[in-house]
């Protein structure tokens, strides 16, 4: 067979499910609906009231040497940015010519901070920090922002009732909240 056949003939194979040798499902006869631990696995969203915060708390110190660990290699040692982001700084430049989008100037909700870290970092190998490191991170960076201070330690409820500095600085959503 030329390539084109052989192409034709496994691009075939695959959508009558015969390669698996289970019976599909769906309107297309593939694949199957993900099973509730698979959905649990990924279902790892924080709203921006601090919905979905799992249990747990961080310090500002544990936090300042977890970032030293994990972040401070991309995001500079006191979160001035390098090959990373700047995290820290940058209040009242939002409405410039020249802003300075930071965690400090520019977002408006903490516990998305948390989902964020949660998530995404460090970059080289996401959702490996445990609940507590992603929230004394949380708590350093806000401290390094002057949200908190550096005795603070954070868990669902402190993090979700922390208004940030620019909360009001964004044009609201009309769209009705789904919960």
């Amino acid at each position: 067979m030329r390539w084109r056949e052989t192409w034709i003939v496994v691009v075939a194979v695959i959508l009558c499910g015969s390669v698996s040798g289970a019976q599909a499902e769906g309107p297309y006869g593939i694949g199957r609906p993900a099973t509730a631990a698979e959905i649990a696995g990924w279902n790892i969203d924080i709203g921006r009231d601090g919905r979905n915060l799992p249990g747990g708390r961080g310090s500002v110190s544990h936090g300042r040497e977890v970032f030293a660990q994990q972040c401070a290699s991309c995001h500079g040692d006191k979160g001035e940015g390098g090959v990373g982001d700047r995290l820290v700084g940058g209040q009242g430049t939002i409405a410039t010519a020249k802003p300075i989008r930071t965690v400090g100037s520019y977002w408006p909700y903490a516990p998305t901070l948390f989902d964020y870290i949660r998530r995404a970092m460090p970059q080289n190998a996401p959702q490996s920090l445990s609940d507590e490191d992603v929230y004394a991170v949380s708590a350093f960076i806000l401290n390094l922002n002057g949200v908190v201070g550096p005795d603070a330690t954070l868990d669902a409820d402190s993090l979700a009732a922390i208004k940030m500095p620019n909360r009001d600085g964004f044009v609201g959503d009309a769209r009705p909240d789904v919960k």
